[in-house]
């Protein structure tokens, strides 16, 4: 090979060319050209900052408002005594306590949250009397319980102020427990009533697990400490226990129904009033289960007060979602029926 190493001051034969896509007019960009590009990229980046920044101010804008909502809905949701609601007390009302679905510890129906606001209502001196409005199937008797013995207090402590308990669709088992400790009791004729009774549900799978293949390894230390399981049937002596057990708290029941209500039962044995079994609200006015028909609206006419105040506690995140859902799905309802107005103005001027 005559020709290498090739000589370093010898141009050669075949310059480089240009790639086919690039012009052969192409020159490299001059200085001034390179600031004017580097210019313009410090300019996009610089927007990109300032879009970024604020993205970050209305995040924040945005929180604080809904933190300020919050705090607003709050404030409109409390008051001096703590009752979980703004209590108007310029003028003479009928203070409302709500007793809805499952009485539990773990739910709104809790011994703890109904007993403050029933002490709340009474000690209001502008409340002319309290009504306990309940649409509920009964619960926990210990809560039952516990509510019963604080109507009974406040009855005793405020004898001039009235107890009222409205039923609406249901005051069942231990809702009735607790509207028995009222000085009345108003129903709807429809409503259902009574169940004055204790149950514990339970059940024996133990033919259904032979069937799968499933073994119950349940270890124990004391004899009956596995009285309630569901792999094998109660023996005669643990069916008794529970059996004494349940009447014990069916008695507190009884005790507390006659305490409340008196010589108004109507021959309880007779009409086995204490069975479990439950009624009409007319066939439980007829029984001297309640006392007569009406709801909170006609209670207010008969107290002559044209306001009612409810002193239920209210928690303030729950209210604003259901506003929010409320006022979003007005929204929403709203854009729908305008987009389907429109489409029908332009299907008729098609036609």
């Amino acid at each position: 090979m005559p020709n290498w190493p090739p000589d370093p001051n010898k141009r050669p034969n075949n310059p480089i060319q240009p790639p086919q896509n690039q012009p052969q007019n192409y020159q490299q960009p001059s200085g001034q050209e390179w600031r004017l590009i580097e210019k313009t990229l410090l300019a996009s980046v610089e927007e990109q900052r300032r879009a970024r920044r604020w993205s970050i101010f209305f995040k924040l804008l945005t929180f604080g408002y809904i933190l300020f909502l919050f705090l607003i809905l709050g404030r409109g949701c409390s008051s001096s005594d703590s009752t979980g609601i703004e209590i108007d007390t310029s003028s003479p009302h009928l203070a409302v306590v709500e007793l809805q679905g499952t009485i539990s510890n773990d739910d709104p129906a809790n011994a703890y949250e109904v007993s403050k606001a029933l002490t709340a209502a009474f000690e209001n001196s502008n409340s002319k009397a309290v009504a306990l409005d309940i649409n509920s199937p009964g619960g926990s008797p210990v809560q039952s319980d516990e509510i019963w013995q604080t109507m009974m207090d406040l009855r005793q402590e405020y004898p001039d102020k009235k107890l009222y308990a409205v039923i609406g669709d249901i005051g069942a088992s231990g809702a009735y427990y607790i509207a028995s400790a009222a000085d009345e009791i108003y129903v709807n004729p429809s409503s259902l009533v009574g169940s004055i009774g204790v149950i514990m549900p339970n059940y024996n799978v133990e033919g259904l697990m032979d069937k799968v293949g499933v073994e119950d390894r349940t270890i124990t230390a004391g004899e009956y400490k596995d009285i309630l399981s569901m792999s094998r049937p109660l023996t005669e002596y643990e069916e008794q226990h529970v059996e004494k057990v349940l009447a014990n708290t069916h008695q507190h029941f009884i005790n507390a129904v006659k305490e409340g209500r008196g010589d108004r039962l109507k021959n309880p044995e007779q009409n086995k009033l204490f069975s479990g079994l439950f009624w009409t609200g007319e066939q439980s006015i007829a029984l001297g289960l309640a006392d007569k028909k009406g709801s909170i609206a006609s209670l207010e006419k008969e107290l002559g007060v044209d306001t009612a105040v409810n002193y239920t506690p209210v928690d303030p995140f729950s209210l604003f979602m259901d506003r929010f859902a409320v006022k979003m799905g007005a929204g929403i309802g709203s854009s729908l029926d305008l987009d389907m107005l429109s489409k029908e103005e332009n299907t008729a001027e098609m036609r």
